[in-house]
């Protein structure tokens, strides 16, 4: 009679650290569903102008004009995308999750929203923000 040596098999993969550095992981690699489409420009735009806050208010810039000339962009199109903050918070939400764009136009521009985030009034911006008739 022919005895075999015992075997124990298992799947592993590689994974990087933060500093690029390799660890076994035991286990199938996963698998990361790609989003398909691209995220309308008016998200990118409100997910920057809280990044240019944040930027700000922990130091690392002074001002709006030093994000300007980081951005190699004017000082008013720096404006134009801050103001975007002046939105009713559930406008910025919405915007942050609107849906990829697969083909066609974006649901809804900065330009059409500049009216809407000068109105100081939050009240008045969510019936503007309905009139443009986003998908949200």
């Amino acid at each position: 009679m022919k005895t075999t040596d015992p075997r124990i098999e298992f799947k592993v993969h590689f994974q990087a650290n933060r500093r690029g550095k390799k660890r076994v992981v035991v286990g199938e690699r996963p698998v990361h569903a790609i989003a398909q489409g691209n995220l309308p420009r008016i998200t990118r735009l409100i997910a920057l102008a809280i990044r240019f806050e944040q930027l700000i208010r922990d130091g690392e810039v002074r001002d709006l004009a030093d994000i300007a000339r980081l951005g190699h962009v004017t000082r008013a199109r720096v404006t134009q995308i801050m103001n975007l903050l002046h939105l009713a918070p559930d406008i910025q939400e919405a915007i942050l999750f609107l849906p990829r764009v697969e083909q066609g136009r974006d649901p809804v521009t900065e330009r059409e929203l500049r009216p809407v985030a000068a109105l100081p009034d939050w009240r008045k911006q969510r019936k503007a923000w309905l009139e443009l008739g986003t998908t949200h």
